[in-house]
């Protein structure tokens, strides 16, 4: 049995510096830049909200979904077995892709335990 829910979108861009990309888009959702380090920037949490962060990319911008979840490989196995595919690992998580095309992530726990807000599997 393990535990999953939505954690985060992420907006993927190519050509745009994460942290100008997301001056962006701290004014469209009112929401301050908590810091910027890399290839990703994030903006401030909000309560019961997911995070969101903006990521330098080698592929075309878009946004995808992350998944958090306190056993990567069981939810990424309940994910394949609805249609998903593995894509690539990527240090601590994986990249997958769903039947419709849509690219999402799989990765540890980010905000904390998995409280009454998770799913059980």
């Amino acid at each position: 049995m393990h535990r999953s829910r939505l954690c985060a979108i992420g907006i993927d861009c190519q050509d745009t510096d994460p942290e100008v990309a997301a001056r962006f888009w701290s004014a469209a959702l009112g929401r301050k830049l908590k810091g910027a380090e890399g290839a990703y920037a994030i903006l401030e949490d909000r309560p019961g909200q997911p995070i969101v962060f903006t990521q330098k990319v080698d592929h075309p911008s878009r946004v995808h979904l992350d998944i958090e979840t306190d056993d990567v490989d069981a939810e990424v196995a309940r994910l394949e077995a609805l249609g998903a595919r593995r894509l690539h690992k990527v240090q601590t998580w994986w990249v997958l892709e769903a039947p419709t095309g849509h690219r999402f992530c799989v990765v540890r726990q980010q905000r904390g335990p998995l409280g009454p807000d998770a799913s059980t599997w």
